[in-house]
């Protein structure tokens, strides 16, 4: 059979594996935004947190590049986060052009309770799935990854 207008994708397409990610990705995020959303914070917000904490000293461009997003949404979290005190902007000892990066103590208290939160998440899918289930998902999960980038 080949395909027509009427046809725009093949039978099975929803059936893919890159479409059972997209559920799942789906879900938690929903699930994310849901839990996250009575500490006053989004999924994004506490993708940021983490990156800066996790390297502190980051800048917007760097940030940008590692969570595979535009300078301006790096930019518009920034500002937001900045205005509620929970990052801050230092300039670069060697580059005063560059700005910094740096969770605050507000900052780290908000990731604190968006971790327990995340963390929740994780366990209702770890206590769901046992074990075994776990690790060979998150093998499999590892292994699309390199696959991707190394396609």
């Amino acid at each position: 059979m080949t395909q027509n207008d009427e046809e725009p994708v093949g039978l099975g397409a929803l059936d893919r594996v890159t479409w059972a990610l997209r559920r799942a990705e789906l879900a938690v995020l929903t699930l994310k935004e849901q839990r996250l959303r009575p500490l006053g914070l989004a999924a994004a917000h506490y993708t940021l947190l983490m990156s800066v904490h996790t390297e502190p000293g980051l800048n917007g461009a760097e940030l940008a590049r590692r969570l595979n997003v535009t300078p301006q949404a790096i930019a518009s979290l920034v500002a937001r986060l900045e205005s509620r005190g929970q990052l801050e902007r230092r300039e670069h000892p060697r580059h005063r052009h560059v700005q910094e990066l740096h969770l605050t103590d507000a900052g780290r208290e908000a990731l604190h309770a968006a971790d327990q939160v995340i963390a929740d998440i994780e366990r209702q899918i770890t206590d769901d799935l046992g074990a075994d289930d776990t690790e060979q998902l998150r093998t499999l999960l590892d292994h699309v990854a390199k696959t991707v980038r190394e396609g």
